[in-house]
């Protein structure tokens, strides 16, 4: 049989993350980010559950093409524009909208022949400084856009750096509004964070969740997941190898760098950095078993973790591990944030990173 590792897309639960996302947009129509081949779900996996979202957002142009190819004939952004003038001939092949952050995509569409004009969304930097046209030179961006018998119509759209944080969205809000203020067209400006900590700021005509839709809290540790009502969309669950009882004194893995204080039972599960399972986790992280929480001992390795049974005297050999996700056994739920923050890292990653000698469950019925 194969190795007993395995990742599960809850189709229900996107819908219903995409449902709370709709909650705080109210009015506003709503992206589904699925970039990255939808944070590590998979973009075929997820399209039933989020095919409820007024648009698809992504960043590659072959995940447009899959998106197409799905059925999907409603607006599909592509987040970072294009990179080359050849691509402008596939956003009007696929009816693609694209983004517009600097002079060369510009020049690359006043140099574009084509017979229907291209929709575009053009990117403020208010304050990330990663991409966009600063306040001051947005306007004169827009003319030129404007001018520009390739382009049709001219969405706003900025990315706010601190919607998570103490900072937060002012400083940038600010900054888009006034140099937006006398600029027709359509806003985009709230991501996941945004969408649910400043719903009545920031709502404009689309809102962009990604993480959000797929679990996970936006604000973690601020806030987790059960605070904003979303579910978890992604298990990542393996079954135990073996059982061993260790004597006061005995280590565990490598390095040693976990010592059982007195007897103690202790499981090996199928599970290891090359998975995708962090390395940097380690004595703490926790994990279920057959449902129950407990915790993981010594290191990760390559392809095993080693975890505490005191508490789940019914563990043996092929009981249930879940590593995040959800319990099949019970239904418990354990938050892919708290794993991550155990290995010093978010839960953005962990989902992205699942590696691809894991096999994923067939798709939940719809």
């Amino acid at each position: 049989m194969p190795r007993p590792i395995l990742a599960t897309v809850h189709t229900e639960a996107l819908r219903h993350n995409l449902e709370r996302a709709r909650r705080s947009a109210l009015e506003a129509r709503v992206w589904a980010v699925v970039k990255a081949n939808a944070y590590g779900h998979g973009i075929e996996r997820v399209y039933e559950g989020l095919r409820g979202a007024d648009g698809f957002a992504l960043l590659d142009l072959a995940e447009a093409e899959r998106v197409r190819a799905l059925g999907w004939r409603g607006p599909v952004l592509l987040l970072e524009g294009v990179f080359e003038a050849r691509d402008l001939e596939l956003c009007s092949r696929l009816d693609l909208w694209h983004t517009v952050h600097c002079d060369e995509q510009i020049d690359m569409l006043a140099a574009h022949k084509t017979l229907k004009p291209q929709r575009v969304f053009l990117k403020m930097n208010s304050g990330m400084n990663r991409l966009g046209f600063t306040p001051e030179r947005f306007g004169s961006a827009w003319t030129r856009l404007n001018a520009l018998t390739q382009v049709d119509e001219i969405s706003l759209m900025t990315h706010f750096s601190d919607a998570d944080g103490d900072r937060g969205i002012a400083h940038q809000l600010e900054a888009f509004e006034r140099a937006t203020r006398d600029l027709p067209g359509e806003r985009s400006i709230a991501n996941s964070a945004a969408t649910l900590r400043h719903p009545d700021r920031t709502r404009g005509d689309w809102v962009r969740p990604g993480v959000m839709l797929y679990g996970v809290a936006p604000d973690y540790p601020e806030h987790d997941s059960a605070h904003w009502q979303l579910q978890p969309t992604m298990t990542l669950s393996t079954k135990l190898l073996s059982v061993q009882t260790l004597a006061a004194g005995d280590t565990v893995g490598y390095g040693s760098n976990f010592t059982a204080e007195g007897p103690l039972t202790i499981g090996v599960a199928a599970v290891g950095y090359a998975d995708g399972y962090p390395r940097h986790c380690g004595t703490g992280t926790p994990v279920l078993v057959n449902g129950v929480r407990t915790r993981m001992v010594g290191r990760v390795s390559m392809d095993m973790i080693t975890v505490d049974l005191t508490g789940v005297p019914d563990a043996k050999f092929g009981s249930e591990v879940t590593l995040w996700g959800k319990s099949e056994k019970t239904g418990a739920v354990l938050p892919i944030d708290e794993v991550a923050r155990a290995g010093g890292t978010i839960g953005y990653e962990l989902m992205c990173a699942v590696a691809p000698r894991v096999p994923f469950a067939e798709p939940e019925p719809a």
